[in-house]
């Protein structure tokens, strides 16, 4: 029976293939007829036949009706009619598949409607602006096609004012083709923000809708920008007060969304303070409403991911925002996804949009463009409409599984990035800590990134180190995580784990006996500079009082080329860190002595390096401080004494006019002449045969309190 039914579809198929194309080639005929006016009518046609027919439409384009009527279009001698007309038909192929798209592109349609925009005819102009908009809103049309001709955004700026369909398409345009700096200052500087502004109230919504949009691209991450807009008057009202009434309850929530995410944006551009009473009053709320579930799952997922950028780096509005309408219990919802069998009950869905619904809600057939021409597609339209429902909000739901956890991880990390109280509130929501380590094996890139931010944002804390990251043995899944990763996971998973090796996290322990120091040491070879400072950063966290073994250990697996490579490191970051390692390496004497005894050589000439080039005062106070560490190990100190550039150079920096500095030097030479170590005595004079002891006594004299104990303290090992 099944197999009767298939050949019977499969012969349906066939016919309909052959009908559609049949079909097709008598379109495209028909625009090379030498009849104006038939030419016309094959054009309306056509139009008429490609409507929601993906397969008509893709025919069409192989059989090279595009080409024909992009001559159409641009002919002076074609009448408006059929030119407006050929536009149509373009923008109504540039709705079917992205291979579509790219087959238009390839065509040069993009230059060709532009250049179609220098006639006078509005209705032309209108048709060539939708088609426009339709192929720019498409992602796989390079947006740089519409910067390419300087003449381009001027005589966009001047259609502005034609009508209500040109305001329309074009401020689309602007927005999905504004999408790095260079394209944000092109626009502004040709005027976008004074031609738009208006825009906001305009009697039609989807005009004022595009132009909020374009406002929202604009002012992301742009200072420049944002300042500017601040200062706009629209109708006599501030451009910002205009954004706070698109926000009210009443309006649409996609309009809602926007206007909040204007505002975000020129808040962290520093354009709008933090505790101004948009922001606080009515951007943050507005967004935490967002986050309920009375809203779509997209709406959802967009106002959780604006919020938490909104109050990343804002320890104030993270704290009104936590107490903000449980927004902490809130976001556990966002972790519920479908199984493969059922979709949830509990998630509001679109009607009308879903495939299933109607408008007011109700039930209906699938139309037959919304099933492929295929097999597949034809067995698919005997099922009853509930069960194609069931499918389709399924789908739904699993499309947006991943972007909700993804959103939530976002928020939470961006609430728990300062405050222990938030962060305790976070970790008590209910099986918290148990999705963070789930989130860290999903498939999606994106959602392990986004879970190991929160647990980054998390292990902040000294409490939750001891006890929910120890409880649940986060270090396992985010060791195996750091196996095999992307660059950005790679950078927050290390970054993550230099907080799980400090002293009083109960997790070094293990992680120390997983065999991690190969790990961090390959990360400090990496092209990154961020991977580098974080390998080496985790290795320093390491050897903090740690015992002789694992120095030894991190000194043999890292190499003393690479130390090396890393104390000359371009990126200060880098260089510091390491600096840092090698002082924590350097502390206790006999692990002083050995490391010297082994190494001295290497680390004096690198020390020697550090202060005699440009570098910053944080560095030479560093490296001045592992002078002081050298000075103090019993055998090693020797490297110092009986190298007199050393010497000369430690007696620079006690001179010199940061204190900073001159603590760091005066401490190395305390521990040089320390009165209860053997040879005290022999050091002692040669350091006043150099001139040390007159320096020690100005120091006595410094106006800052520690320099002058410390000076005093030194000098006392003279007098015992």
């Amino acid at each position: 029976m099944y197999t009767c039914l298939s050949i019977l579809l499969s012969n349906v198929l066939y016919l309909f293939t052959q009908e559609v194309t049949a079909t097709s080639r008598h379109y495209v005929d028909r625009l090379f007829d030498p009849d104006p006016l038939k030419v016309l009518q094959g054009v309306i046609d056509m139009k008429n036949a490609v409507i929601g027919n993906n397969k008509q439409k893709a025919n069409l384009i192989v059989l090279g009706a595009v080409p024909r009527l992009l001559y159409l279009l641009q002919q002076s001698s074609s009448s408006l009619r059929l030119r407006s007309e050929c536009a149509v038909v373009l923008g109504s192929l540039a709705m079917g598949t992205e291979n579509n798209i790219k087959s238009l592109v390839d065509c040069h349609i993009i230059p060709t409607l532009l250049q179609g925009l220098l006639c006078q005819d509005l209705i032309f102009i209108e048709a060539c602006l939708r088609c426009l908009r339709t192929v720019f809103i498409s992602p796989v049309t390079p947006v740089q096609l519409l910067y390419t001709d300087p003449a381009v955004i001027p005589r966009l700026m001047s259609l502005l004012g034609s009508s209500q369909r040109t305001q329309e398409y074009i401020t689309q345009i602007f927005s999905h083709c504004c999408k790095t700096p260079e394209h944000q200052t092109v626009l502004f500087n040709h005027g976008a923000i004074q031609n738009i502004a208006p825009l906001l109230i305009s009697p039609s919504y989807k005009v004022r809708m595009q132009a909020l949009k374009c406002f929202s691209v604009l002012a992301h991450e742009n200072t420049q920008v944002s300042m500017t807009l601040v200062n706009v008057l629209v109708d006599g009202e501030l451009l910002t007060q205009v954004f706070v009434k698109m926000m009210q309850r009443d309006q649409p929530v996609e309009m809602q969304l926007t206007a909040a995410k204007c505002l975000t944006y020129m808040c962290r551009a520093g354009a709008i303070r933090t505790d101004d009473g948009c922001i606080v009053l009515k951007t943050l709320p507005c967004l935490v409403r967002m986050c309920s579930k009375e809203h779509l799952l997209e709406e959802r997922v967009e106002g959780a991911e604006t919020l938490a950028y909104l109050m990343e780096p804002d320890v104030e509005l993270q704290r009104i925002a936590s107490t903000t309408d449980h927004l902490v219990s809130m976001l556990a919802d966002y972790f519920k996804y479908p199984s493969s069998v059922s979709a949830i009950t509990d998630i509001k869905r679109p009607t009308g949009g879903d495939g299933c619904t109607d408008k007011g809600g109700n039930h209906r057939s699938l139309k037959t463009d919304e099933l492929s021409c295929t097999k597949q597609g034809l067995m698919e339209k005997v099922h009853k409409c509930s069960n194609c429902c069931c499918l389709l909000q399924l789908d739904y739901d699993l499309k947006h599984a991943h972007e909700l956890r993804q959103a939530a991880f976002k928020l939470y990390a961006s609430l728990g990035s300062n405050d222990e109280d938030i962060r305790k509130k976070i970790t008590e929501t209910e099986n918290m800590m148990d999705r963070i380590v789930s989130g860290l094996s999903e498939s999606s890139i994106k959602v392990r990134l986004a879970a190991v931010r929160c647990l980054h944002s998390l292990s902040r804390s000294v409490q939750q180190l001891r006890t929910s990251f120890h409880d649940h043995a986060v270090w396992k899944p985010l060791m195996k995580l750091l196996q095999n990763a992307p660059d950005e996971v790679l950078v927050m998973a290390s970054s993550t784990l230099c907080n799980l090796l400090l002293e009083f996290s109960p997790s070094k322990e293990p992680i120390l006996e997983s065999g991690v120091i190969e790990l961090l040491c390959s990360l400090t070879q990496s092209d990154s500079p961020a991977l580098r400072v974080n390998g080496i950063w985790a290795l320093m966290n390491m050897a903090f009082q740690a015992d002789q073994k694992v120095k030894v250990e991190i000194v043999r697996c890292l190499g003393t080329e690479q130390l090396f490579r890393l104390l000359s490191d371009p990126d200060t970051n880098v260089l510091m860190k390491t600096l840092g390692l090698l002082r924590n390496l350097l502390s206790t004497r006999p692990h002083i002595d050995q490391i010297m005894s082994s190494h001295g050589k290497q680390i004096m000439q690198a020390v020697t390096l550090i202060l005699e080039a440009e570098h910053s005062v944080e560095v030479k106070e560093q490296t001045l401080c592992i002078l002081a560490n050298v000075a103090d190990g019993n055998t090693a100190k020797a490297l110092i004494m009986t190298n007199d550039d050393v010497l000369q150079k430690v007696k620079y920096y006690m001179g010199h006019s940061n204190v900073k500095l001159q603590l760091a030097a005066t401490f190395c030479i305390s521990n040089l002449i320390w009165n209860e170590e053997d040879g005290s005595q022999e050091r002692q004079d040669k350091l006043r045969e150099m001139g040390f002891v007159d320096i020690l006594h100005k120091l006595t004299q410094a106006s800052d309190p520690n320099l002058s104990d410390r000076a005093k303290t030194a000098l006392q090992q003279y007098l015992a």
